[in-house]
């Protein structure tokens, strides 16, 4: 174990808060700043505080594309509708036990969440686009008793799926629809005593995002998605009574952690879109003059192209959180011109309860744009070599690795994933590959398991990326490893045109990669796409473009 001789040095400003300065550092670790204590709290006391402090205040909105089917509860109202949730669930189910829902946001989402929390049980978020194989693995792997489901979701027939498979899953006792809702909501017993629920027991089973192919359920504990939200909101300035406007999927952390609780902590309004519009996006920002959203670079994109964008007074918009994947300085200068905001950029994992590292509203626009700013309070990262192990000097690629009350508990009855990601000294590998400076502040460099390896020599996809992002042709890129018999792989970027009538040759792609990057770093082929294959969190699936190529379905540029 390496002996980190760095440490914090807590500072108290002319305003009397507490902050915390930090020598210049000598080796890639960035240790907890300790100086923002964690709350000792469950999403339900989150709840019941806000209601006690709070209570005649708008806490929740359906966000329906039409204005007369938006409804709003208060914070009061809120924590009714959940203790209702509770008893009702505590009629069918035991504390401890899982309880999956597998729908789009809805509002109902958010109740049943803050009901399964007070009851004491595990929720289970599932994507509404899976279907018979993926929803069965996920039900069956994580033992639930219960699943509550939307009847169908973009012409698919998902109640019928439910019945299907219901034979297959001796476990699962009970299945709830949305659309009997209000009749479940009453059928709790008013004389039901909710248990006591502490910080650390378990509360959501999390399927990791699959970018390697494979999911497994991250166990999370309130103790975690707590703090890690409510942090997270601090340092993207969710000060008391902020209104979120949210699109990210609820089945996803960045929807039914990071955006959700970290307006609750905040005693704020939480605006839910069903799903991502663009123009509903800016309207709702309008419309509840909402202080901040988060999207990734595909969605600020189309709310920056939509027609409206110019015409919506967006100026309550404080600060817009993105992430998730590369955020071109471009994209940044682009939507906080437009927006009249601040824009940060956050990196997390499931695995950590949520974001990690933020950008600050006040880094320069050089950090902004390069980095994704330093960790948040109370968690330590470091770059780690991963073939030994060793913390790297400051500014060598290595893997981002973290520590501390963030963890997550492991994966769900999965002991030997959860040591290959969880190491002896307690470091949560994130295989995501990145440096960091002596400030602290973090760059991701690519994905470890990514990485290309043509004839010994590493090459991180990264590099490339940011080569071909800047060709005035090219408007997203995503680059793979494709096999080689004499190099044993070769680079492949796999980009969309900005005009695909008019394609460029990959000849001129190599030659301006060549004339900016190392020749065996450039792309020996070039695959022309109208989208990417994304998780719930806007990453590009990387092993399906491979999959693509490897079956032909992708055919090269001349």
């Amino acid at each position: 174990m390496t002996n980190h001789a760095v440490f914090a040095v807590p500072v108290v400003s002319d305003l009397g808060k507490p902050f915390v300065t930090f020598a210049p550092l000598v080796e890639s670790y960035w240790p907890a700043d300790i100086s923002t204590p964690l709350r000792q709290e469950t999403i339900g006391m989150l709840l019941r505080h806000a209601a006690a402090t709070a209570g005649e205040r708008i806490a929740l909105v359906d966000g329906q594309a039409d204005p007369a089917l938006r409804t709003t509860w208060s914070y009061q109202e809120l924590l009714g509708a959940a203790e209702a949730a509770a008893r009702a669930l505590l009629e069918r189910f035991e504390p401890g036990e899982r309880v999956a829902i597998w729908a789009p946001n809805r509002a109902e989402w958010v109740i049943l969440q803050q009901g399964l929390s007070l009851a004491g049980l595990v929720m289970v978020a599932l994507n509404p686009n899976y279907r018979r194989h993926e929803l069965s693995y996920a039900l069956q792997q994580s033992r639930a008793a219960g699943l509550f489901h939307t009847d169908k979701y973009r012409g698919f027939d998902m109640a019928g799926l439910v019945q299907e498979i219901r034979s297959e899953l001796p476990e699962l006792r009970t299945t709830v629809s949305f659309s009997d809702w209000e009749t479940f909501l009453s059928s709790g017993s008013p004389d039901t005593v909710l248990p006591v629920v502490e910080p650390l027991d378990p509360v959501q089973i999390q399927y990791t995002s699959g970018t390697t192919g494979f999911p497994k359920g991250a166990v999370l504990h309130h103790y975690g998605v707590v703090n890690a939200s409510a942090l997270a909101g601090q340092r993207a300035q969710i000060a008391d009574g902020a209104v979120f406007v949210n699109v990210m999927p609820m089945y996803h952390i960045g929807g039914g952690s990071v955006t959700e609780l970290g307006t609750l902590a905040a005693r704020g309004t939480y605006v839910l879109l069903a799903e991502f519009e663009p123009g509903l996006h800016l309207e709702l920002i309008e419309a509840y003059r909402a202080t901040h959203t988060l999207a990734v670079p595909t969605m600020l994109m189309a709310m920056l192209d939509h027609p409206s964008c110019g015409s919506r007074d967006l100026s309550s918009l404080q600060v817009v959180m993105s992430g998730a994947t590369v955020v071109p300085a471009a994209l940044v200068n682009r939507t906080t011109e437009a927006f009249g905001c601040d824009l940060i950029i956050s990196f997390g994992q499931t695995e950590l309860h949520g974001i990690i590292s933020e950008t600050e509203v006040t880094d320069s626009v050089e950090d902004q744009e390069n980095t994704i700013g330093r960790p948040i309070p109370q968690v330590e990262v470091a770059i780690l070599d991963p073939a030994t192990g060793v913390t790297l000097p400051i500014g060598q690629q290595g893997e981002i690795c973290a520590r501390g009350y963030q963890t997550m508990s492991g994966y769900f009855e999965l002991p030997e994933q959860t040591a290959a990601t969880i190491d002896f000294d307690g470091w949560l590998h994130t295989g995501d590959l990145g440096s960091m400076d002596a400030r602290g502040y973090l760059r991701i460099t690519g994905r470890l398991k990514d990485m290309i390896i043509r004839g010994g020599l590493n090459i991180a996809p990264r590099e490339v990326e940011d080569v071909l992002f800047a060709h005035p042709e090219v408007a997203e890129v995503s680059v793979v490893g494709v096999p080689d018999r004499k190099w044993g792989e070769q680079v492949g970027a796999v980009i969309r045109l900005v005009d695909a009538a008019h394609p460029p040759t990959s000849d001129a792609l190599r030659t301006y990669c060549k004339e900016r990057i190392a020749a065996f770093k450039s792309p020996a082929l070039v695959f022309v796409v109208d989208s990417y294959p994304l998780t719930p969190s806007g990453k590009v699936q990387k092993f399906l473009l491979r999959q693509a190529i490897d079956n032909g379905e992708l055919t090269p540029l001349p």
